[in-house]
């Protein structure tokens, strides 16, 4: 048994799949391929997560690098703190995964995501050590490397209160869903020195509660609380605080698209918007596209994920990109998507113009939705070899016109292909994509799948 990377490093249940002996595997080869360190690894609040720490920098100790344990830290701590202080870096996550699951994802010194090439390089040598166990010299006396105790987050809430540029947000009403995980800390720290008043949810992490109807994938909670306590936003973060969703003071969500939206116009307005560009990935809702066309502002749009954002933002020069799930990337200020610093970012526009987060986030009109994943046979089929389901596609998107958006596409990561449709209402979405489902199963032999709702409808 082996680890593969995703998109966002490896995951698996833990103890299971991600075992304590694959990890401290993963240790030593990210030891071989990434340098010697110190290497700086955190963790959210999962409880698996000291065993999964301990096994990983094991295996980096034993191949003479040494280790800094950050503790519970936010993944964009994690990669703050190798960025600042240059050194490679890990972190313990399964994000926004259910408490069973847990991952590692690594930062080269830096705080970048490792590039295709490099992860291809770590798979290669984990495999080698898996097959050859005996084959690896092993270090021994004052070759190994040391753990010892690390901190930063002071730092690293100090570098997110330096973000809004000496400004305050005295009096702003504030509601924060810490998702029982890595932010339950480090974000009412910082905006309540930052003078908000803060009123906290799910920030009791027990090891088992983490994203547990909570956090940025159950948002509802924080909804009420928004509107019971009479706040004026809402901010819900996932496990590891890399993403982030809003709820305006009527408890309606806003997410990753919005919020976007808002930072751009606000950055274009200040002259903080090179290019007057954003990056976004092609589930970006076609009201957000609308919206900046209205404005004036370009979009270059990637696949999903957000290493594909960064990765474009970073080849053209352009600040400002990110995801509908709320993985948004300041480029400007972090090397990764931030779900504390987003916020803050938000927070500071509501605070210089004085407008509500929903009048803000009326600057563009979400379309209804529909999303569905459809089982097929084999992972990755090829969509354009099947003529039918070709047809269908151009059909469906010739009948919606400007009035609606079709994406089809094949799973990287499982046997499913994935059919999203945005139109005016949710009856015309649903239809349309319940007709393009029906030819993805004729053509490629897939299964009926339950719809599932976008933010947008």
């Amino acid at each position: 048994m082996t680890l593969r990377f995703g998109t966002d490093g490896v995951r698996g249940v833990a103890n299971a799949e991600l075992t304590p002996e694959l990890v401290l595997a993963l240790g030593r080869a990210a030891a071989r391929v990434l340098g010697d360190g110190p290497f700086l690894v955190g963790r959210d609040t999962r409880i698996s997560g000291p065993l999964l720490q301990a096994a990983l920098s094991a295996g980096l100790a034993a191949e003479g690098a040494d280790v800094i344990d950050l503790g519970v830290l936010p993944t964009p701590g994690v990669a703050w703190l190798s960025a600042a202080d240059a050194r490679p870096a890990a972190m313990i996550s399964a994000s926004h995964n259910p408490f069973p699951d847990n991952g590692v994802k690594f930062f080269m010194a830096g705080g970048r995501k490792l590039s295709d090439a490099t992860e291809a390089a770590l798979e290669t040598e984990l495999d080698r050590m898996i097959a050859e166990p005996g084959a690896h010299p092993r270090r021994t006396g004052p070759a190994l490397g040391r753990l010892v105790a690390g901190g930063g987050h002071d730092r690293y809430e100090a570098a997110l209160a330096a973000s809004i540029g000496g400004r305050r947000l005295d009096g702003l009403a504030v509601v924060l869903d810490c998702a029982n995980g890595a932010a339950s800390r480090v974000a009412p720290a910082v905006l309540r020195a930052l003078g908000a008043d803060v009123t906290v949810l799910h920030d009791t992490p027990d090891g088992v509660n983490i994203n547990d109807g909570c956090g940025s994938t159950h948002p509802q909670s924080l909804q009420r609380e928004v509107v019971a306590r009479g706040a004026a936003v809402g901010l819900a973060f996932d496990g590891d605080a890399d993403r982030v969703l809003a709820v305006d003071h009527n408890g309606a969500l806003v997410d990753g698209d919005q919020l976007i939206a808002i930072c751009a116009l606000d950055r274009r307005a200040g002259g903080g918007l090179p290019g007057d560009t954003v990056v976004v990935t092609v589930m970006a809702n076609l009201g957000f596209r609308k919206a900046m066309a209205e404005h004036g502002i370009a979009l270059i749009e990637t696949d999903v994920g957000d290493r594909y954002v960064l990765e474009e933002m970073e080849k053209g020069g352009w600040s400002l990109g990110g995801e509908q799930s709320g993985h948004i990337i300041f480029g400007d200020l972090a090397t990764t998507g931030d779900g504390v610093l987003t916020g803050l970012q938000v927070l500071d526009v509501m605070a210089r113009t004085g407008r509500s987060l929903a009048e803000l986030a009326g600057v563009m009109v979400r379309l209804p939705q529909i999303l569905r994943n459809v089982p097929v046979a084999t992972r990755g089929p090829s969509l354009h070899a099947a003529e039918h389901l070709t047809r269908a596609v151009d059909a469906v998107a010739t009948d919606l016109g400007e009035r609606g958006r079709v994406l089809v596409r094949a799973s990287g990561t499982e046997a499913v292909v994935r059919v999203m449709v945005e139109a005016v209402t949710a009856e015309e979405a649903e239809a349309a994509c319940e007709s393009l489902c029906q030819a993805v199963q004729h053509a490629l032999g897939g299964e009926p799948a339950g719809a599932q709702a976008a933010a947008g409808a």
